[in-house]
């Protein structure tokens, strides 16, 4: 199984649904997968087990949703039972292989009744008139903007399906997208240029962001002074609650009396793992929701990596080169300026910089899986020899420990 999130986003280029691309076999591996053995297994949602691991609530947010794919075979699948996620909340994303015959428009009519919300991708435009009953109760449909004209799909939609968002996908470059907003029509966009909505540029790094990449040096070098860096935290209340957050999670009575205290009763490992984590948070607060997930998803998906590409000893270098591999969006400036204002590895530095070295496989490898390009992602596999199975679960389990973050 392989499965990522995809973010849909606004005019104003605000991530405010997710996608779930997902693929439940190596195609280089199984070619026949591409024919009707893809439906093999099919009546399990796969999209249901990412939104359980995950959680909504850190996955999307209070005012976000979710589109889950389903195909002939899925659509009929007990839904409620794999998900207990709010029905209103999850976008059921249907494709041409459900038709518009009776056994499935009674479905949909019956999902529609539950209250979940309908998409449908993929549909020919000569197959929009067929489709009538379908689309007479769906919410969403995803076109692709390089085979329909919105002038055209403004009109016709308007006056048949005015209840209808049009969403437009494959949207390759920013231009594209700007010229496609400036037209208006698209209530949602989808692109592999979006992945990360923010500019670079040359703003100078805030006072209390110096606060956080000291911070960050101290706990990065071999043997740091704890006692340093528990003033350092002193410096910032957010820091503070966090930090007394975790030691009360992992203590009972234990009756602390000041920062330095906290930060002892952690020790050095714990307090460094935690410290990576929080001030990253920390240094995203003022970026857009979807540069946070990203920076501490890559983290912990690039330690479970650790051990599937025979790296286990370099899983704590792993995690900072995925935490840090959007530190120039968090402090505004070019990589290498970053960089060279945190204490980072050459290890680390030279895979983000240079794309070398052992670690720049790994790195490289999550950036193809963020963007679902599975036939990329196969072929890296066939190639180290990887378990599809073994990359889902360390996927999950990264998953589960962003939503644990947001849940303390």
């Amino acid at each position: 199984m392989l499965a990522t999130l995809i973010p849909l986003f606004d005019d104003q280029m605000t991530v405010i649904a997710y996608s779930v691309f997902a693929q439940r076999e190596n195609l280089l591996l199984k070619p026949s997968f591409a024919g009707g053995a893809r439906f093999d297994g099919a009546a399990n949602v796969t999209g249901l087990e990412i939104v359980n691991s995950m959680g909504l609530e850190s996955l999307a947010g209070a005012d976000k949703e979710v589109f889950i794919e389903l195909n002939n075979i899925s659509v009929f699948a007990d839904i409620e039972s794999q998900c207990n996620a709010p029905h209103s909340k999850l976008i059921l994303l249907m494709d041409s292989s459900i038709k518009p015959e009776e056994n499935y428009v009674n479905r949909i009519k019956e999902l529609k009744s539950q209250g979940y919300k309908l998409a449908i991708h993929k549909l020919p435009i000569e197959k929009f008139q067929e489709y009538a009953p379908i689309l007479n109760m769906t919410d969403y449909i995803l076109l692709d903007h390089h085979k329909i004209k919105i002038e055209n799909a403004k009109i016709y939609f308007g006056k048949v399906y005015p209840n209808i968002k049009l969403c437009a996908v494959n949207v390759d470059s920013q231009e594209e997208y700007e010229k496609l907003r400036d037209g208006g029509g698209y209530y949602l966009y989808e692109g592999e240029f979006f992945r990360m909505p923010v500019k670079e540029n040359e703003l100078e790094v805030a006072p209390l962001k110096v606060n956080y990449i000291e911070l960050l040096n101290i706990v990065n070098d071999p043997d740091f002074d704890l006692a340093k860096a528990a003033d350092i935290i002193g410096r910032d209340t957010a820091l503070v609650i966090s930090l007394l957050k975790m030691v009360n999670r992992m203590t009972v009575n234990s009756g602390i009396n000041s920062v330095r205290h906290a930060a002892a009763m952690l020790g050095q490992k714990e307090l460094k793992r935690w410290i990576n984590t929080a001030v990253t948070k920390e240094l995203c607060a003022d970026r857009p929701s979807e540069i946070t997930r990203m920076s501490l998803l890559r983290a912990k998906f690039a330690e479970e990596l650790a051990p599937i590409f025979q790296l286990s000893s370099l899983s704590s270098e792993l995690f900072l080169m995925g935490l840090f591999s959007v530190l120039d969006i968090m402090l505004d400036k070019p990589m290498a300026e970053a960089l060279e204002m945190v204490k980072v590895s050459k290890q680390i530095s030279d895979a983000l910089l240079s794309d070398k070295g052992e670690l720049a496989p790994v790195k490289d490898f999550i950036c193809e899986y963020e963007n679902a390009s599975w036939q990329e992602v196969s072929r890296l596999m066939v190639l180290q020899s990887i378990d599809m199975d073994q990359v889902y679960k360390a996927y999950l389990s990264a998953l589960s420990w962003y939503r644990d973050l947001f849940t303390e």
